[in-house]
């Protein structure tokens, strides 16, 4: 199971371990320069193993500085150890044996942020993936449990708090300067979960009391002075621990939790059994530097990272091939949490906005991959969207196909069966095949296939027979290393929508399985008739996004709009919204690339304007409705030939032109979506902000000066409305002296405060047109821009690539040549974050064919540098052979 050599790991190959891992003993003297870890590691050798054969434990990077056996140091012969494994021969046969591994590290200079590292003073771990073996030679895969002994040892006055997994045991002074504290996990666990930090930090503490009456200590450590921006995660905290007892019957089991917020790292979060590391931007939130969307996130990955203490750690993955069956489930929880705290329609807007801007793009790619891969060369990079919403949008098919009843016995089941193992999709499809009786083979097929299935739909009323006849296709295009699909299980829910609103139910459907309002396709073409329709229906199809597919169903503009003014289901009212939107956003791109002018159908117009207008629909389905599609929506549906320039220009003469029909409408909004008061961020008001904001967008491409963004920026209360003001400024006007002054005012505020200057050089990176390399370019330069820090690093670099198509996607390729040197500047620092950087250029192939030829251009001379990290060559190589 080896993946940091670069080589293929194939889950056919896998097998469990020679030796069962009983019990595992740290003891860590922490130093900046060179840390002392001791492990000591009980093993047996697994029945029917050969008895010669060797016990090899995995390293990176590692130096051994000594080797016991039972206590009894071991004679060179007897072992190999290298910077990457260690080989111990000549084992006992049958009885449990202990051995003792004393390694040397240097926190400081461990750059890769995997491992443990220490950043601004505070020594931290980061073990999942394979980070475990930077610290000690170990068996260091997910199916390897075993309960965690930790003694931590350190200067007192550098480090008094001393964390790690588990319940604490006590601790006490240890030697001169010194002290030490010692903790105890009982739930046996892999050792990517496990977590250490220790360092000198502020604490917000509370409690909370468990469904069985235990009380929990709630301890979240962030740096000092930045205590009260953590109320809000503590408040989410407990929100959590309290719906997943309500909802999924899960009641936390350690007598503390604890989070800790650190500024570098390189992932959003982590869920190390009873000791969460956070990056700092999703625990820190106040109204002056904190966003609604800021707040939202907060909320949602202080959730997701809690859940994972049953879905993740108590129920751990037997191989990363299995990575799914953590991500893809406790996604699926957590939006659920969220859709529960906030509108459930919005957040399933967000939900779907965010899948088809990450994840279909990936599935139509070079990078395409099944939810469960059954290949990969280096693990971090299959922290995909795939694996991760894709994952969370199949769990969600499985609710849909079963039922909310029988979903939550699968559930019970799952935890019943499973709880202490290291288990497998098959292990989880199986709980859901076991207590509803249905044969779930064909549906499994969603772990297994990659690609976005495209299903054809046309429909058919029969007056005379009052009959309404439903045609569909699927088809799973080719991807790399699949080129042939099976038919998938597709579930899709469905509404017969007559003139007056109300929704017809037919006396009988033949053709195929329907169960309440879904119908199951599980052929490549099936044909469903309804019977008893009085009278023509509208259809409504795949409403609150049921299955995960792309959907080809010609509807006439009139039957959209009529989904749009009566669907009950508010998602389908705002997907009708979106596809009256693109045949106009993509035919304004091509009119925009031919020098035409844009025009806009107005029944599109009418139907946004009378949504917007709609004082019965919540203000953030209102906002979201406005919104529009966005550039990448438009490009995905273009397919090929993309010019990214036309389709900015394209959208925005649409926006104008809605702009000016809306005219009224908008300027009632801004002045009647006014939040009197102070801020709050509870989900009502979020959404009055978001609706006041969409409305100042508008405004701002009407009137065509910068003096409306500029007063809104100047009286803004709060960062919401402030970061949207500066950035309505900053792309409209990026030349004019409002813009200067309020980017120059907002830097000299916030200059103190690192995430609020992140949203700073992503306000500037995003900018679009030509001019934005030579501004990244500067703010290179800029004494607040930090390169060993990835949140700054994705703010600028990343905000640059990922989000800015006109600037990034330059015709003369200097967008992709300037990418390509920061990549390879990163690379030998931070593998991890070079390579996620690079996916940015995951949809090479459909622009358009200079910059398609630039691209690979790029991508090649990337490939042909000879000191790539396996991360980077791994992804590069995709995308150039996939």
């Amino acid at each position: 199971m080896r993946t940091d050599t670069g080589q293929i790991v194939h889950l056919a190959d896998y097998r469990p371990t020679d030796f069962v891992l009983e019990r595992v003993d740290l003891t860590f003297e922490l130093d900046p320069t060179a840390t002392r870890i001791e492990a000591r590691l009980i093993f047996h050798r697994r029945d029917g193993v050969d008895a010669g054969l060797p016990l090899e434990l995995d390293g990176d990077e590692l130096s051994l500085t000594e080797l016991r056996l039972d206590q009894m140091e071991l004679p060179a012969g007897q072992y190999d150890a290298s910077p990457d494994r260690l080989v111990i021969r000549d084992l006992p046969e049958s009885a449990p044996f202990e051995v003792t591994v004393i390694t040397t590290i240097n926190p400081e200079a461990n750059t890769q942020l995997m491992g443990l590292y220490r950043t601004n003073g505070v020594y931290c771990t980061q073990c999942e993936a394979e980070g475990f073996r930077r610290i000690t030679y170990f068996p260091d895969r997910p199916d390897v449990l075993a309960p965690y002994t930790i003694t931590i040892i350190a200067d007192k006055a550098a480090n008094p708090v001393l964390l790690s997994n588990g319940n604490f045991l006590g601790g006490g002074n240890y030697d001169e300067g010194r002290h030490f504290a010692a903790w105890f996990d009982p739930h046996p666990k892999p050792s990517y979960l496990f977590a250490l930090v220790a360092g000198d930090l502020g604490v917000v503490e509370d409690t909370f009391e468990t469904m069985s009456g235990n009380e929990v200590a709630l301890k979240i450590y962030v740096e000092h002075g930045k205590e009260p921006r953590a109320a809000y995660a503590m408040d989410a905290l407990k929100r959590s621990m309290k719906w997943d007892e309500e909802r999924f019957g899960r009641e936390y089991d350690l007598n503390i939790f604890q989070i800790v917020a650190v500024s570098d790292f390189n992932m959003g979060a982590m869920e190390n059994k009873g000791l969460n590391v956070f990056n700092d931007k999703f625990v820190l939130a106040d109204p002056e530097t904190a966003t609604d969307q800021d707040y939202a996130n907060i909320e949602a990955i202080i959730a997701h990272e809690y859940f994972h203490n049953w879905t993740g750690n108590r129920i751990t993955c037997r191989d990363w091939f299995q990575l799914c069956l953590k991500e893809g489930l406790t996604v699926y929880r957590d939006h659920e949490f969220s859709a529960d705290m906030r509108s459930r329609p919005v957040k399933r807007i967000a939900e779907v906005r965010h899948l088809k801007a990450e994840q279909f793009p990936e599935d139509a790619g070079p990078l395409a991959h099944p939810v469960r891969p059954t290949t990969y060369r280096e693990i971090n990079n299959f922290y995909t969207t795939t694996v991760y919403e894709k994952g969370s949008e199949v769990t969600r098919m499985i609710a849909t196909l079963l039922g909310r009843d029988l979903f939550k016995k699968g559930m019970d089941l799952y935890f019943e069966r499973h709880d202490g193992e290291a288990a497998t999709v098959e292990d989880f499809v199986a709980c859901f095949a076991d207590v509803s009786g249905r044969d779930m083979s064909q549906f499994s097929r969603w772990y297994h296939q990659a690609g976005t299935p495209m299903v054809t739909a046309s429909g058919v009323y029969d007056a005379g027979s009052q009959t309404f006849t439903l045609s569909l296709q699927q088809m799973v295009p080719a991807t790399p290393g699949q080129p042939v699909k099976e038919p998938m299980h597709i579930p899709l829910s469905f509404a017969l929508i007559l003139d007056n609103g109300s929704i017809a139910e037919p006396t009988s459907a033949a053709g195929g399985e329907v169960t309440g309002d879904v119908l199951h396709l599980t052929k490549r073409a099936q044909t469903f008739t309804f019977s008893g329709i009085a009278a023509r229906p509208v259809l409504s199809l795949n409403r609150s996004f049921s299955a995960p597919i792309n959907l080809d169903f010609k509807q006439a503009p009139a039957d959209l709009a009529h989904i749009a003014r009566h669907d009950s289901d508010l998602f389908s009212r705002w997907q009708a919204l979106n596809d009256l939107a693109l045949p106009n956003l993509m035919q304004a791109a091509r009119d925009a690339r031919e020098g035409r002018e844009v025009v806009c159908d107005p029944a599109l117009i009418s139907a946004l304007l009378e949504a917007a207008a709609d004082d019965g629909l919540e203000p953030a389905f209102r906002a979201q409705a406005l919104a529009l599609p966005s550039e990448s929506d438009i490009a995905r549906e273009l397919g090929s030939n993309n010019d990214p320039d036309a389709i900015h220009a394209g959208r925005q003469g649409i926006i104008a032109l809605i702009a000016k029909a809306g005219a009224d409408i908008f300027e009632s909004l801004f002045t009647g979506m006014r939040i009197e008061g102070p801020f709050t961020p509870d989900a009502a008001s979020a959404g009055k902000r978001s609706l006041r904001n969409s409305a100042l967008a508008y405004l701002t491409s009407l009137h065509g000066t910068a003096a409306r963004a500029a007063e809104a920026f100047a009286s803004a209360d709060n960062m919401t409305d402030m970061v949207q003001a500066l950035t309505v400024l900053a792309h409209r006007f990026p030349g004019q002296a409002e813009t200067a002054n309020a980017l120059g005012g907002f830097l000299k505020r916030f200059e103190n405060n690192p995430l609020v200057l992140d949203k700073w050089f992503s306000i500037q990176a995003t900018i679009p047109g030509h001019a934005a390399l030579a501004r990244v370019k500067a703010l290179l330069e800029d004494p607040h821009y930090v390169a060993s820090n990835p949140n700054r690093v994705r703010s600028l670099v990343g905000s640059f690539a990922f989000a800015n198509a006109t600037g990034f996607n330059r015709p003369d390729g200097d967008g992709y040549r300037f990418l390509a040197d920061q990549i390879l500047a990163i690379d030998p620092r931070n593998p991890q974050l070079a390579a996620r950087l690079l996916t940015s250029m995951r949809s090479w192939r459909s622009l358009e064919s200079v910059r398609a030829d630039q691209a690979r251009s790029v991508l090649a001379d990337i490939q042909r540098k000879p000191k790539l990290s396996t991360d980077v060559r791994d992804i590069v190589e995709r995308m150039l052979t996939g």
